[in-house]
């Protein structure tokens, strides 16, 4: 999943981006309002990070407007501010939820998977023929057989299966499980998708992983 961070405490947004890239999201970060707005109306994100009090344009106003852009990114505002005005204030001017700093990192955690489960479907268990993908646990697994996977592979195969059914181009998937500042090489998607498939398909009577020539890729049976 691919997640925005817009947060002015450089060192504080730096060190989320790090924990959730490790937790196999997809982050862009940046440190001012008007950047934030920029992104959120470039690229589709699963979900925002936004803190109140920005340069350029503070969350408050931020989120004012991408509502009113028709922009549904659900929206998780960070703040010092406790009183509950503020949060009330927060939550009408149409963010999905509020966290008051300082934080745990784990509950932040929990929060954006229930936001992210609240805006896809009612669960986080994703199923294609036996193959199980677990997004709350970030494991997989084939019949009786978990399958390890580096936090690359798993992000792919998490978008895939949210999107089961669906061809995805491979400038899809490098906006959805690459960020911004990817500078790898032009088929990593396609060396991805040959070891997701080995990893997920091989020696298996079902294969799940397919290639739509000139088109992309797409998981589904048969």
């Amino acid at each position: 999943m691919r997640m925005l961070i817009a947060e002015d405490d450089r060192m504080t947004a730096d060190t989320l981006a790090k924990r959730l890239k490790e937790e196999h999201y997809a982050v862009d970060v940046c440190y001012d309002g008007q950047e934030a707005w920029a992104y959120l109306n470039s690229a589709a994100y699963d979900v925002a990070v936004l803190d109140i009090m920005m340069p350029g344009m503070d969350g408050m106003t931020l989120v004012r407007r991408l509502r009113s852009a028709d922009i549904h990114t659900p929206v998780l505002l960070l703040t010092a501010r406790d009183a509950v005005s503020d949060r009330v204030e927060g939550l009408n001017a149409g963010a999905d939820d509020y966290l008051v700093k300082p934080f745990a990192f784990e509950e932040l955690s929990a929060r954006l998977r229930v936001l992210t489960r609240r805006t896809k479907q009612t669960t986080n268990r994703f199923a294609l023929c036996d193959l199980v993908v677990d997004a709350d646990r970030r494991t997989a697994s084939r019949g009786e057989e978990e399958i390890a996977l580096t936090s690359r592979e798993y992000a792919l195969l998490e978008y895939m299966i949210r999107n089961k059914g669906r061809v995805l181009s491979r400038n899809q998937i490098l906006e959805h499980v690459w960020s911004y500042d990817y500078e790898g090489a032009s088929n990593m998607v396609d060396v991805y998708i040959r070891t997701l498939r080995r990893k997920i398909d091989e020696g298996r009577a079902v294969k799940l992983i397919h290639t739509v020539r000139y088109a992309g890729y797409v998981l589904k049976e048969g």
